[in-house]
This record gives C-alpha cells, structure tokens and sequence, in this order.
C-alpha cells in the first residue's frame, strides 16, 4: 500500500493521525448518507413500477375507446372536432427535499377537461375518449416526476459510492501506511538515541 512521502517527524505524525480520523469520520458519515439514499431509491423504484403498472392498465384502456371514437365519428370527423380543442398544461419545476437533499422534479397542473366542441357534433364517445386520455395524462406527468427524482437519487448515490470508495481504497489506507511508517521510524529513532546515550555513558564511565 502506498503511503505519503513525508519526513517521519512528530508534527507531521501529528497531521496525519488528524487526517486519518477525519478521513475515518467521513468514511462512516458518507456509508450512512449512502444506505439511506440506497433506500429512498428503492422506494422511489417501487413507485415507479407502480406507476408504470398503473399506465398499462390506463393504456389498455384509452386506446380501446379511442378505436371505438374513431369507428363511431369516423376519422375525418374527428379530425374536425380535435382542431378546435385547446388546453393548455403548466408545466414547472419543483423541489423536493428527500435524505437531507433538495431535488428538483416536476409538476403539472392539468386543466379541466371541457367541452371544447359543438353540442351539434358532441357524442359520447368523445367525452369518454377526452376523459380517459386525461386520466393517462395524469399518469405520465406523475410518472416523469417520480422518474426524475429516481435519476436524480441514483446519479446522487453513484457520487457518494465514488466518495466512499476513495475514502477505503486510498485515502485511509494511505494514512494508516503512512502513520505506521512514521510511528516506526520515531520508535526506531528513539531506540538509537536510547542506545547512543547509554553507550556514552559507559564511555563516560571508564574515563
């Protein structure tokens, strides 16, 4: 394991024991921020699969009815009546704060459906299908919301994993090495002078 090229001194044994306790510190504050992002990902996961489920089954059923318009009102008909039909969606941007963190994610606000055609020309089957691609709509703008959160959550967790394994490949088994080659050559150091002064003794002794 590789360690610091520094001069083996106790100021500098000093620093590296702080060092290695702040990098110790973080390690276990960045492993605990990670476990919880880790875990309101997979919630916010299963969400979207609930979503997602949800949009099928919504799916399934829209396109059904508007098959059905589309037979009844005949496509030129349609036509007609779907250039006369305007809304208007507000899309923004919101955040929201999850695991300490303020995230952006979207939210949309959905107007009304109204009758936006002729009473001459209205039918059932186009309410219905106004109606049922509505409530997909609704769907869509939740899901892209949760969708958003989850990237952001998952590229957040990314982040951190890189943090946490700087921190245990590197850093701290940098300092460790580093202290432990710095505490040896002090002993080592203090055994020389020990031994140097003990055999200046004995030759001040015989003199």
């Amino acid at each position: 394991m590789p360690r610091e090229q520094i001069a083996p001194t106790k100021s500098n044994l000093i620093r590296v024991k702080e060092r290695l306790a702040t990098a110790e510190e973080g390690y276990d504050l960045l492993e605990q921020k990670r476990e919880i992002l880790v875990m309101e990902l997979m919630q916010k996961v299963e969400e979207v699969k609930l979503l997602e489920r949800d949009l099928d089954a919504r799916l399934a059923s829209a396109y059904p009815v508007l098959k059905r318009m589309l037979i009844v009102a005949g496509r030129e008909r349609a036509d007609r009546i779907s250039r006369n039909i305007r809304y208007r969606f507000d899309l923004r941007e919101k955040r929201v704060m999850i695991a300490g963190m303020n995230l952006p994610s979207l939210e949309v606000f959905l107007p009304e459906a109204e009758l936006k055609y002729s009473p001459a020309n209205s039918f059932a089957e186009c309410d219905e299908t106004v109606l049922e691609f509505f409530r997909l709509l609704k769907i869509l703008t939740e899901l892209a919301a949760v969708r958003t959160i989850v990237w952001r959550l998952a590229r957040e967790v990314r982040k951190t994993q890189r943090r946490v394994n700087a921190l245990e490949k590197m850093v701290i088994p940098t300092a460790r090495e580093t202290k432990l080659f710095i505490e040896s050559a002090l002993e080592e150091r203090d055994r020389e002078s020990f031994f140097s002064s003990k055999l200046l003794k004995r030759k001040a002794g015989k003199e």
